[in-house]
């Protein structure tokens, strides 16, 4: 069956309203890949042209089309413990930030966290290089535009593809082996589970729900997404609820050379709240 053509002015329409939505920036280049990975949603829904799928987009109320927009045009491309450098610099920054802590308590952001490999990680991370990791109140807030990556985040499972990278004792702390459909799967333990909440969240357009202090925030592969004008708006969120001292973590990939105006550089796409 051949793919359904993508004009460039209904190419626009969803560059306009993703933009407005979300704050995602389309460059031109990105029709080819709206309409291949459109094709498919329009079969789906039985329509047999991008002008059509886009006026059933807008006036769905329940917002679900949009997430799914969302999901099909973005990457949710992640592994446990990516960007290894990083948590290497952790291990150094850990103890100063325990130590000059005042009660037992730990809140990080992982905003686009994607089907959870992220936030557990953190966990993982956490219960490695904490003694006392038990005694420690410990929450991660972890927040993605689209529910379909929560729904398997929540769920903690994992084939094994993506845990046979990880050390043995790794796997043995922080997953329980599970059997779906008779093939080996891996769930996060429900002891770690119960430290994350996941809930869907607009970086860009939803009301600011945040007040308390978060030790650290995890944004990596977004920033990538968004055009200079929503990357500022997104950094002055995230400095509002991070204390001066305090590391934001971005994708490899990601350069704020022009918006690091509250923080500085200090690692491997770490910065530092000024």
């Amino acid at each position: 069956m051949n793919d359904i053509d993508l004009s460039p002015k209904e190419f626009n329409l969803f560059r306009d309203y993703i933009y407005e939505k979300v704050g995602i920036a389309l460059s031109d280049q990105k029709s080819t890949l709206v309409k291949g990975r459109l094709n498919k949603r329009l079969r789906q829904l039985g329509f047999d042209n991008f002008r059509a799928y886009y006026d059933y987009l807008v006036h769905d109320q329940s917002g679900d089309e949009l997430a799914l927009f969302v999901s099909a045009i973005s990457t949710n491309v992640t592994s446990f413990f990516r960007e290894t450098a990083q948590w290497k610099w952790l291990e150094t920054y850990l103890p100063q930030m325990i130590s000059a802590k005042r009660e037992k308590k730990i809140r990080i952001w992982s905003a686009g966290c994607s089907s959870g490999e992220e936030p557990y990680t953190i966990l993982m991370f956490l219960q490695q290089h904490l003694k006392d990791f038990e005694s420690w109140d410990i929450k991660i807030i972890a927040t993605d535009i689209s529910e379909k990556v929560l729904k398997k985040a929540i769920s903690g499972i994992y084939d094994a593809t993506q845990v046979e990278a990880l050390p043995k004792n790794t796997v043995i702390h922080a997953f329980e082996k599970i059997r779906i459909n008779n093939i080996a799967h891996y769930q996060i333990v429900p002891s770690l589970r119960e430290k994350v909440m996941f809930r869907t969240y607009n970086l860009v357009t939803d009301r600011f729900i945040f007040k308390n202090h978060f030790d650290m925030i995890f944004c990596r592969n977004v920033m990538i997404y968004f055009d200079d004008i929503t990357r500022l708006e997104v950094i002055r969120r995230f400095t509002t609820v991070l204390p001066k001292g305090a590391p934001l973590f971005f994708g490899s990939s990601e350069s704020l050379t022009t918006h690091r105006e509250s923080l500085k550089l200090i690692g491997s796409s770490i910065y530092q709240r000024l």
